[in-house]
């Protein structure tokens, strides 16, 4: 049994990629008999300018879509980051130990800050800092994240043996645990390109709560290649996206995929995968919208969660306090 730890922004604009990469791998975790910590990421969330009512909106959407996926209360400890005030003090202790070599070098810090010149924040820079934090007040062991995310769960085990070296032992050091299929999923308009709610497009995702219709458009849309078969291989990058999103929202095989459609061409897979992605997400949709009427349930849901996460982050920084000389 394992301690398993995951988190999402809070979002108006969850979308399938968030959902197969990361939401759906923590669930049957949490259904593996581990110990689940998971939490929306509100703090992360203000590295980049946010309405605050609308923040608050999506921290309730967050929340909703993770009970409507199976997440248990009962056997997941869930909560609001900002809730945990330990998550920024070791955050601050980690800035002390961390270099700014290591995080000039990561990857997501460089791609969104591409062209901003000076108009970078220092929360974006340190974001990294803060995710080692959050990973490493839980004892944590396993971080289910998507590739782009693996380099900061490095991260975080760097900092963890770096401080245990130094103050003695204290930090366990986590593994990513990357899902081998759908972990990645492309951008329908480019698929050079990772599913992102912020893409300029929106005809890049499948939100989760697209309606019929919108996802008819936007898979009609998605991009091929002038081929015509329905074959996967890696490739031929836009089809072998449609074909891993089949795949998952069927249960099928790529093999079994391929199989159905000898002899027929991308219109009729692309109007079948528009069909099953509405018949998975609908009852998905069902159930967040059924959470999201009872918003006085969802944050006392949350805020159980916080009390019992302040419980476990005290006792780990109270050693922190302890190791540094400042307790």
């Amino acid at each position: 049994m394992s301690k398993v730890l995951t988190a999402l922004q809070p979002s108006g604009v969850l979308h399938i990629g968030n959902y197969f990469g990361a939401i759906e791998p923590f669930v049957k975790l949490q259904d593996s008999g581990n110990t689940n910590v998971l939490f929306v990421v509100d703090y992360h969330a203000i590295t980049v300018p946010q309405e605050p009512e609308m923040l608050r909106k999506n921290i309730m959407f967050a929340t909703a879509t993770y009970l409507a996926a199976g997440v248990d209360p009962k056997k997941t400890l869930l909560f609001q980051q900002s809730h945990v005030p330990q998550h920024t003090e070791l955050a601050w202790i980690l800035n002390c130990i961390a270099h700014m070599g290591e995080l000039e070098r990561m990857t997501q810090y460089k791609d969104k800050t591409r062209g901003k010149g000076e108009a970078v924040t220092v929360g974006l820079f340190d974001y990294p800092v803060l995710m080692a934090a959050d990973i490493l007040l839980y004892e944590t062991e396993i971080v289910p994240v998507g590739e782009d995310q693996k380099q900061h769960v490095e991260l975080a085990r760097d900092l963890a043996e770096r401080f245990n070296k130094r103050f003695g032992e204290t930090f366990t050091i986590p593994k990513p645990q990357i899902r081998k299929e759908g972990a990645r999923i492309m951008g329908l308009d480019d698929p050079e390109i990772k599913m992102s709610k912020s893409a300029k497009s929106e005809k890049n995702f499948i939100s989760l709560m697209d309606d019929d219709k919108t996802i008819e458009k936007k898979i009609k849309s998605a991009v091929t290649d002038s081929q015509g078969t329905i074959k996967y291989d890696e490739k031929r990058k836009g089809l072998a996206n449609l074909i891993t999103i089949y795949s998952l929202v069927t249960g099928q095989t790529n093999n079994q995929i391929e199989e159905s459609y000898k002899g027929k061409g991308y219109k009729e897979f692309k109007e079948d995968l528009a069909k099953h992605l509405n018949d998975f997400l609908k009852p998905l949709q069902n159930k967040i919208k059924t959470y999201l009427s009872d918003e006085t349930e969802l944050k006392n849901i949350l805020d159980q969660g916080a009390k019992k996460a302040q419980i476990l982050a005290e006792q780990k920084m109270k050693d922190v306090r302890n190791k540094i000389g400042v307790y």
